[in-house]
């Protein structure tokens, strides 16, 4: 019997009634809306109340602040517009789109796709769009706006299901988010969080600013490993079984072969965005370059290269789009190129409105002070149970995890529960490293499940463009079991990593 056809087992039968549940909420704009009215009403509710937990970033007590007083209510009417415009993720989206837009109805994305399947074994093609997705964070948020929604069309294009390659794009990029065998920006970031927390202890203990990188390279083979497994064995079979795909509504070129005009014209253009990418990093090489921080770094989120990273894409996918539209005749004149650029916003207008309630719901929600203090009375908690080192490692790991449903941002997470677990762990003689490690492992592994993470919509309009009436509940259901997985055989690598002893990155040690 084919795969296919089977009738779902006791996991299927329980992500089929998670994914009923979930798409009977509200469109994910509504429920933006209706969490950003909870927020309100829990902050009044809560703001009279006095808390013992101490925020680390102020050292003192954590005060809920009221939404709804005159003052609160005021700010939101005032800065709506701002909050709005100022939201990080929508920026991203839009301008970046903007330019893989006029590559992809240009045609040049279509034709590299045909070029690219041709020498990618088909058995090997999951684990690349994994790793792609991996390595990804080293251009920061580059992978939700180019790796996820390809991975889409690449598996389409195959005729395999398309939300297959979402799925294990958005867990390459998102739930894999913390290992990467190439150092990035979250690395010094982290690493300043976790130096000054140790320091709580030891004034004079210094943590280098790849202590983690050994660590994060080797996750890279248990976690494609597990969402290969998982995309092939376990997904793509349920969604062959309850998501049918109707070719004919889906708006993506065919993939006969390329005429000869096309593949002169891709290579052409190709070489242009190659010459334009050398040109552009030639002018890093210089430790005066204007692209680098204060410090001379590249890689740090301070530098001008990193803040310039979704222009790049834009200019580098621009750049080639238009040599083949121009070489092929698929553009005429700047009309046809615009158009280009509309038909891609065209797509996005669901987002954008998701994207409006969305950043009215974080922005209050990180006003109101909820989500610090759900952070710090869960490490208060975990620190007042007094387990073994080990036990207390998987306990942070599951702590962190769930604090990533409710407070999106690395840093912001780390800078909260930081200064109260690394100093704990020290205690049990446990480096600032390797609760660094730990740290890394729970920030992951529950981005792919929390509505509230910013690009989760994003997401879901990806998945819509193949099947109508996708929803939360659809997405959440598919990324479920790759984040229990990778929560679970991460963890239990990590304490493998531990016990044998492994250097975690440079200079880091596993006691203190």
């Amino acid at each position: 019997m084919n795969i296919e056809n089977k009738a779902p087992g006791l996991l299927g039968r329980a992500l089929d009634g998670i994914e009923r549940v979930g798409n009977k909420l509200p469109d994910p704009a509504m429920l933006f809306l209706i969490l950003l009215f909870s927020v309100w009403g829990l902050s009044a509710l809560l703001s009279g109340m006095s808390f013992e937990a101490i925020d680390p970033r102020t050292n003192s007590p954590i005060v809920v602040a009221n939404l709804l007083s005159a003052e609160a209510l005021t700010h939101f009417l005032t800065s709506m517009v701002t909050t709005f415009t100022a939201f990080a993720p929508l920026g991203v989206v839009l301008v970046a789109m903007l330019g893989v837009g006029v590559a992809e109805h240009s045609g040049y994305i279509n034709t590299a796709l045909k070029q690219m399947l041709k020498v990618t074994p088909a058995k090997l093609l999951t684990p690349a769009v994994v790793l792609v997705g991996i390595i990804s964070h080293t251009a920061t948020d580059a992978g939700y706006v180019v790796v996820i929604p390809l991975a889409g069309v690449i598996f389409f294009t195959v005729e395999r299901h398309p939300l297959a390659g979402i799925a294990a794009a958005f867990a390459g990029v998102s739930g894999g988010f913390c290992a990467n065998f190439i150092p990035s920006g979250i690395d010094p970031l982290l690493q300043s969080f976790t130096q000054s927390a140790a320091q709580i202890v030891d004034p004079d203990i210094q943590v280098n600013p790849l202590n983690n990188w050994f660590f994060a390279a080797s996750s890279c083979i248990p976690i494609t490993l597990l969402i290969w497994y998982l995309t092939d064995k376990v997904l793509e079979p349920r969604l062959n079984r309850s998501h049918k795909v109707n070719r004919d509504q889906v708006d993506i070129p065919s993939m006969d072969e390329s005429t000869p005009q096309e593949l002169k014209a891709f290579r052409i253009a190709s070489l242009v965005m190659l010459v334009a990418i050398v040109g552009f990093f030639s002018l890093t090489l210089s430790e005066t370059s204007t692209l680098r921080d204060e410090h001379g770094s590249l890689t740090s989120f301070g530098a001008p290269l990193m803040q310039s990273i979704v222009p790049l894409i834009f200019i580098f996918f621009m750049l080639p789009g238009l040599v083949y539209g121009y070489l092929t005749k698929t553009f005429t004149n700047s009309t046809d190129v615009v158009q280009a650029m509309s038909k891609s916003m065209t797509g996005m207008a669901h987002y954008i409105v998701m994207a409006f309630f969305c950043a009215q719901f974080v922005a209050a929600f990180s006003a109101s002070n909820l989500g610090a203090l759900i952070a710090v009375e869960g490490a208060g908690a975990l620190k007042a149970m007094n387990l073994s080192a080990e036990i207390t490692i998987i306990g942070m790991i599951i702590l962190v995890g769930f604090v990533n449903l409710f407070v999106g941002s690395s840093s912001a997470k780390w800078a909260l529960i930081g200064p109260v677990l690394v100093p704990m762990l020290m205690q049990l003689n446990i480096s600032p490293d390797l609760s660094q490690a730990a740290y890394r492992v729970g920030d992951s592994s529950s981005n792919i499940i929390t509505p509230l993470m910013p690009y989760f919509p994003l997401v879901v309009v990806y998945c819509q463009r193949y099947v109508k009436g996708i929803g939360i509940g659809t997405l959440i259901s598919m990324m479920l079991p790759f984040s229990l997985a990778l929560l679970s055989i991460w963890s239990v690598w990590l304490l493998l990593y531990w016990s044998i002893g492994l250097p975690l990155g440079l200079g880091a040690s596993y006691t203190y």
